[in-house]
């Protein structure tokens, strides 16, 4: 690692490099009558134009933000009406797709551009004309190294494994300049260890050489990660995929090596495992999980590639899947899903089904009916509410797809989250004890406590809260309800059919909605008091009383992940602790092994120390550095929005 070069990036000197541009080009592209394509095109040719080259001393992986913003090209009145017209996802530019930077880093952009439409011949053109800027700056500065690489890449392919990270580098600023966002790597270890490969064969790097320039490349990550969209700062969805039955090989350990070294918050870490995984693998991925970063995310092959089959994608294409900017499973290079475009609550759901039918309902069954019934009418609403989906066109992220992204790809399927499973599933376990089978809790007391907030009730909150049935403690009596809430979402979901011709695909991830579904109902029967949190992705309740993390992967792994594939991962966190002696690294690595045995779909793991979190509150000056898990994105703790912090103190630390 250049540790001048890392200091300097992680105190923020680059900054100095950045200005803002106050164009208005919104009301220039309006006067003149440009379509969405025309202004993209120009846009980024400006923006190319006014970016300046800087190359940082002893920088190995060149090309660094100048311009700080991208001006509209919309006017407020011409968003409106767009929105009016269409259901607009998000910001309404491309985003969580996997684009095929293995053939473009292959042939090199003059090749690519003998296929592009004018618009993608133009965007290549300017991206050239932006290396060129570099080239000229590395000659004044002497780096031949850089002169070498630059007059190679991007226009031709890369050579080598460094031309090859350069071209990345490239291709990757490329897709943020022009407005893209939640921008993925892929499935790195795969398209990049052909270069590597070559290189240690040649003599050209020992494995120590090798790291030190990855970590260099894993740094470029971080240069300009802050003005990347996102909920909050480290939400910018730069996933790189690794492994694979196929795939795992010196890269695959070197990238572990590299983020556990630089403890930075990019790229983020996932890992495809399954039952042949070696034990080493998980042992070595389990010291990346001490860094205390979130990393890496598992994704359980055995589970995964059948499911996708079993939704439709061809098994060369299931094979291949990697994750969108959190956990969703998407194709590499010919997938054009909208894996998060919406959500439903599960507590919502039972909330309104406690209000509408508790006291008619004679039976639990009947309860539940009444549950399955307004989860398949949240889902009507849902799919109602999508229609004449609309994009604002990326001529460049066109040319790095192996489809017409303008109008979808080979699969446009629509991913729906499933929020606070454990909350939805803790009430109905309550309900159903409790209310109908014990009869020691009335209909009509236990509404006005939640109504009440259980203010007036605090040993029936505590009953509730305390010692009802709980996801995660192996208990099929609250395990199999969560099975249940799970398998109905599922197929409420099946047979529809989306505005591109896609399915609907429902999920276990929760994304954002852990807090935003959380305000939109007071108190819930299994003692969660309003504004509290529902637990993140597909999790236990955050007060909820269990044995310990080997019971919580006994409840959830009983669940039919092949009718919910979607994405969205059990979320465990271990006090740091349990890290300290390589006893502990291995046992939280079997413990990882036995999620993937008995059959379980998504882990994510973090690592948490509840002292230094609370002191960071205190005095953030003095832990700028602490990284934490947030739902599909690490971040840095004092940079949080309190309520996200307040959320990962409130979750459980297990031993093992």
């Amino acid at each position: 690692m250049n540790q001048n070069l890392y200091d300097f990036i992680v105190n923020k000197g680059h900054h100095q490099y950045r200005h803002t541009v106050d164009w208005c080009l919104a009301e220039e592209y309006a006067a003149k009558g440009l379509s969405p394509i025309q202004r993209m095109a120009d846009r980024f040719e400006r923006l190319c134009r006014e970016e300046e080259a800087v190359i940082l001393e002893g920088e190995q992986i060149v090309f660094l933000r100048t311009v700080a913003n991208l001006p509209a090209i919309f006017t407020e009145e011409e968003w409106a009406e767009i929105n009016q017209k269409h259901y607009i996802h998000e910001l309404g530019f491309m985003s969580n797709l996997s684009p095929n930077y293995y053939d473009t880093i292959a042939t090199g952009l003059l090749e690519k551009r003998k296929t592009a439409d004018p618009y993608g011949q133009r965007a290549i053109d300017n991206i050239l004309m932006l290396s060129d800027k570099y080239l000229e700056k590395a000659k004044k500065q002497g780096r031949e190294d850089l002169v070498e690489i630059l007059t190679q890449v991007p226009r031709h392919p890369a050579r080598s494994f460094r031309e090859a990270l350069q071209f990345f580098r490239i291709l990757h600023y490329a897709l943020w300049l022009e407005g893209n966002y939640h921008n993925t790597v892929g499935r790195f270890d795969k398209y990049i260890w052909p270069y590597l490969k070559a290189d240690l064969e040649k003599g050209i790097y020992t494995r120590d050489t090798a790291l030190a320039l990855l970590e260099d490349f894993f740094l470029s990550f971080n240069k300009d990660s802050d003005i990347y969209v996102g909920v909050q700062q480290g939400d910018n969805g730069q996933s790189m995929m690794l492994g694979g039955e196929e795939v795992f090989n010196l890269l695959t350990e070197l990238c572990l090596e590299a983020s556990c070294n630089n403890k930075l918050i990019d790229p983020k870490i996932n890992l495809r495992v399954s039952k042949k995984t070696p034990k080493e693998i998980f042992t070595k991925a389990t010291h990346l999980t001490k860094a205390g970063l979130g990393f890496p995310q598992y994704s359980n092959d055995d589970v995964v590639i059948p499911a996708l089959e079993r939704l439709g994608y061809a098994h060369e294409d299931a094979a291949n899947y990697t994750v969108a900017a959190c956990w969703e499973f998407i194709i590499p290079n010919v997938g054009a899903d909208v894996a998060n475009i919406a959500a439903l609550s599960y507590p919502k759901a039972v909330d309104t089904a406690l209000h509408s039918s508790l006291l008619t309902a004679k039976t639990y069954e009947e309860f539940f009916a009444t549950v399955q019934a307004e989860i398949t009418a949240e889902c009507d609403r849902i799919c109602a509410g999508i229609h004449d989906l609309w994009f604002i066109p990326s001529p460049f992220m066109n040319v790095l797809m192996d489809c017409d992204i303008y109008n979808g790809g080979k699969y446009n399927n629509f991913g729906i989250h499933g929020t606070g499973i454990a909350t939805a599933a803790d009430s109905l376990a309550a309900i159903k004890k409790y209310v109908f089978e014990e009869q020691s809790i009335g209909k009509e007391e236990l509404i006005q406590a939640v109504d009440e907030n259980f203010e007036n009730t605090p040993e029936l909150l505590h009953t509730l809260r305390y010692e009802a049935p709980k996801l995660g403690n192996n208990d099929d009596f609250a395990d199999s309800i969560a099975t249940a809430l799970l398998d109905s979402f599922a197929a409420a979901l099946t047979g529809r059919t989306n505005c591109r011709g896609g399915i609907y695909r429902a999920g276990t991830g929760s994304a954002m909605y852990y807090l935003w579904h959380a305000d939109e109902i007071g108190a819930s029967p299994d003692g969660r008091r309003a504004k509290e949190p529902f637990g993140t992705n597909y999790s236990v309740s955050l007060f909820a009383k269990v044995k310990g993390p080997v019971s919580v992967i006994a409840s959830m792994t009983k669940q039919h992940f092949e009718n919910a594939i979607n994405g969205g991962p059990l979320t465990l966190e271990f006090h740091q602790s349990i890290f300290a002696e390589e006893d502990g690294i291995e046992k939280v690595g079997m413990l990882v092994k036995s999620f993937i045995d008995r059959g379980g779909h998504q882990l994510q793991l973090n690592t948490v120390n509840l002292d230094r979190m609370l002191d960071a509150q205190k005095h953030p000056e003095n832990h700028r550095q602490l990284v934490v898990r947030i739902w599909g994105w690490s971040a840095y703790f004092v940079e949080l929005d309190k309520e996200y912090q307040d959320h990962v103190i409130a979750r459980q630390a297990y031993t093992v």
